[in-house]
C-alpha cells in the first residue's frame, strides 16, 4: 500500500481522537479502519492499535471490530499477532457477552510455541478471568472439548496451573460449580496425563475440601479404573490404568471414605493372578508386583471393616507364604551354604495386610493350629534373617550426621532400617499364641520422601557385604535405584548372616488413555 494509504489511517487517527462527543457522527471514518486490517503489515500495526482505541464509540459495529481484531490475531506477523491479542480483552469490559468467543480464539492461540508471544495469549486469558470467569472458562472448555489435540493438551495445562491462582474473588460458587460440571464432562474421555491435571483441578474446588467431595472424586477414579471389569492381569495396559488412578484415589480415603471397592479387587482379582501381572513395565527396573503390593498396603490403612476378610486373608496369606520360605533341611554343612532371597519389601506390604484384616477375622490363624504352626516356623526364620540384617544397617548409620543421613546412600539404608523394623513389630505380634493385633506402623516408603531438585532420579548403589565387613559397592545403571516413595529390597543371607543385595524401585505415573494405550515409567 502506497503511502498515501498510510497517510490517511493517521488522518481518521486524528479525526476520530478529535472528534469528542460528536465522534459517532465518523462512522465512514471507522469503517475505513476496520478495512485497514486488509492491507500492508504496516497498516495493520495501525489498525490493531486504532481500532481497539475507538470501538466503543461504535457499538452497532462492535461484532466487526471484534473480527477485524480477530483477523488480526491469524496474522502472519508476530508483532500484529501480539498488538491484537494484547488488546482483545478490552473488547469484554463493558460487553461481557463476548468474553466466552474471545476467550475461545486465545485458548486456540495456546498452540503457539514463541514463548514471547504465548506470554502475551497468556496474559490476555488471565486479564479476561478478572472481567468475566465463567466466560473465559466456558471458551476453554470449548476447545478441550472440541478443539484439536495441541490446543486440548495446554489448555488442560495452562487451566491447571492457572485454577489455583484465581483465588474467591474469581472463583465464586457459580463459577466453581461450572468449572466441576465442564471438568466432569471432559473426564468421560482423557488420556491418563489429562487425567492427572483435571483431577488436581478438582481437589483445588470443594470437592478435595468436603467428604461429600472426596466421596465424588473416588467415584470418578473408579470409573476410570474400571473396577467392575475382569481384571486384564497380562495386559500392561490394565495394570498401569489400576496403579495409576489407585494413586490418584488414595489422598481422599480416610475413616469416613473408605476405599472397599478398591481393597476388594486388588485382593479378589489382582493378589490371585499377580504371578501373571509383568513385572517389568517398560523400565527395566520397574516392579509392578511390588507397586500392587504398596498400594494394596497403602489402601488397607483407610479400613475400618472388612468385606469378607476370609476371602482376602486366603488370598493374601498365601501370596505371602511365597515370600517367606521354610528353612532349609539337612545338616549344618547343608545350611550354611544355602543363599535363599529374601524380599523384604514384599513380606512388609504383605505382613501389613495379613495384620490389618486380622483384626477383623482372628479366627483365620487362631483356630488352624496346623497352618499356624506352619507359619510360625516361617516367622521364625525370617525374623532371625531380619535380626542380621538390621544390625549390620545399625553399624552402618551408627554415628552419622544429619547431613550424612541425607546422603543418598544412607537414605536408603534408612528405609530399608524402617522396612526390617516394621517387619519384626508384625512379626512378633503374629507370633504370639494366639496372634494379636496391637502393633501399629507406619509403611516404610511412606516414612522417607526426599525429592531432587530437577524432579529427575538418581541411581545408587546396592548395599554389598563382603566377608566381616560392609561396604558400598558401585554397580552398574541397572541395578540399585532409590526414588521415594516405593521400592524393594532383595537380600540374600547364609545361614542367618546379613543379607547382600540391593534396593530397587519408585513410582511415576506416566502413562496414556483416552481410546489409546496406558503407560507408566515408575
Amino acid at each position: 500500500m502506497s503511502q498515501s494509504n498510510i497517510d490517511k489511517i493517521y488522518e481518521i487517527y486524528a479525526v476520530l481522537s478529535g472528534a469528542g462527543d460528536k465522534i459517532s457522527e465518523h462512522e465512514a471514518e471507522y469503517l475505513l479502519l476496520l478495512e485497514a486490517v486488509k492491507g500492508s503489515d504496516k497498516e495493520k500495526r495501525l489498525a490493531a492499535q486504532f481500532i481497539a482505541k475507538f470501538f466503543k464509540s461504535f457499538p452497532s459495529l462492535l461484532e466487526k471490530s471484534i473480527e477485524s481484531q480477530f483477523d488480526l490475531c491469524e496474522d502472519e506477523d508476530s508483532m500484529i499477532r501480539k498488538y491484537a491479542v494484547r488488546d482483545l480483552p478490552n473488547y469484554c469490559k463493558d460487553n461481557k457477552e463476548y468474553t466466552r468467543k474471545v476467550a475461545d480464539i486465545l485458548t486456540q492461540l495456546l498452540q503457539i510455541d514463541d514463548p514471547s508471544e504465548l506470554s502475551v495469549v497468556q496474559s490476555s486469558l488471565n486479564a479476561l478471568f478478572k472481567i468475566d470467569a465463567k466466560g473465559t472458562f466456558g471458551g476453554i472448555f470449548n476447545q478441550i472439548l472440541a478443539g484439536e489435540e495441541i490446543v486440548r493438551e495446554r489448555s488442560i495445562k495452562f487451566l491447571a496451573t492457572r485454577y489455583k491462582t484465581l483465588g474467591p474473588n474469581l472463583i465464586t460458587k457459580e463459577v466453581e460449580e461450572y468449572v466441576i460440571a465442564e471438568v466432569k464432562k471432559v473426564l468421560q474421555d482423557v488420556t491418563a496425563d489429562e487425567f492427572k491435571l483435571l483431577m488436581d483441578v478438582l481437589s483445588e474446588t470443594r470437592l478435595g475440601k468436603t467428604v461429600s467431595g472426596h466421596h465424588e472424586l473416588v467415584d470418578l477414579v473408579v470409573e476410570q479404573a474400571e473396577l467392575d471389569q475382569p481384571f486384564g492381569a497380562t495386559e500392561p495396559e490394565n495394570v498401569l490404568r489400576l496403579i495409576a488412578c489407585t494413586q490418584h484415589a488414595l489422598p481422599y480415603f480416610s475413616s469416613q471414605v473408605e476405599p472397599t471397592k478398591f481393597v476388594t479387587f486388588m485382593c479378589e482379582d489382582v493378589l490371585p493372578v499377580l504371578a501373571s501381572v509383568p513385572k517389568t513395565l517398560q523400565t527395566p527396573d520397574s516392579d509392578a508386583h511390588l507397586e500392587l503390593l504398596k498400594l494394596t498396603a497403602e489402601l488397607c490403612k483407610h479400613c475400618s471393616s472388612v468385606e469378607s476378610p476370609e476371602s482376602k486373608l486366603n488370598h493374601v496369606f498365601t501370596l505371602l507364604l511365597e515370600y517367606m520360605p521354610l528353612p532349609a533341611e539337612g545338616d549344618a554343612e547343608k545350611l550354611a551354604t544355602e543363599d535363599p532371597l529374601l524380599e523384604f519389601s514384599y513380606v512388609e506390604c504383605l505382613l501389613y495386610i495379613l495384620h490389618r484384616f486380622g483384626k477383623h477375622h482372628p479366627d483365620f490363624l487362631a483356630n488352624n493350629p496346623e497352618r499356624m504352626k506352619d507359619f510360625r516356623i516361617r516367622l521364625q526364620y525370617f525374623a532371625r534373617a531380619t535380626q542380621g540384617y538390621m544390625k549390620k544397617l545399625k553399624e552402618m548409620l551408627n554415628g552419622k550426621t544429619q547431613s550424612q543421613l541425607k546422603d543418598d546412600d544412607n537414605l536408603i539404608k534408612t528405609v530399608a532400617l524402617k522396612t526390617t523394623t516394621n517387619i519384626l513389630a508384625l512379626i512378633k505380634d503374629l507370633f504370639h499364641t494366639p496372634p494379636i493385633y496391637k502393633s501399629s506402623i507406619v509403611l516404610s516408603w511412606t516414612a522417607v520422601s526426599q525429592k531432587k531438585d530437577d524432579g529427575g532420579l538418581k541411581r545408587h548403589a546396592p548395599i554389598t557385604f563382603e566377608g566381616n565387613g560392609a561396604k558400598m559397592a558401585r554397580k552398574s545403571d541397572d541395578q540399585a535405584r532409590y526414588q521415594p516413595p516405593s521400592g524393594k529390597y532383595s537380600e540374600r543371607i547364609s545361614s542367618y548372616s546379613a543379607p547382600r543385595g540391593g534396593y530397587r524401585g519408585g513410582r511415576r505415573g506416566n502413562f496414556r488413555g483416552r481410546n489409546r494405550t496406558w503407560r507408566n515409567t515408575y
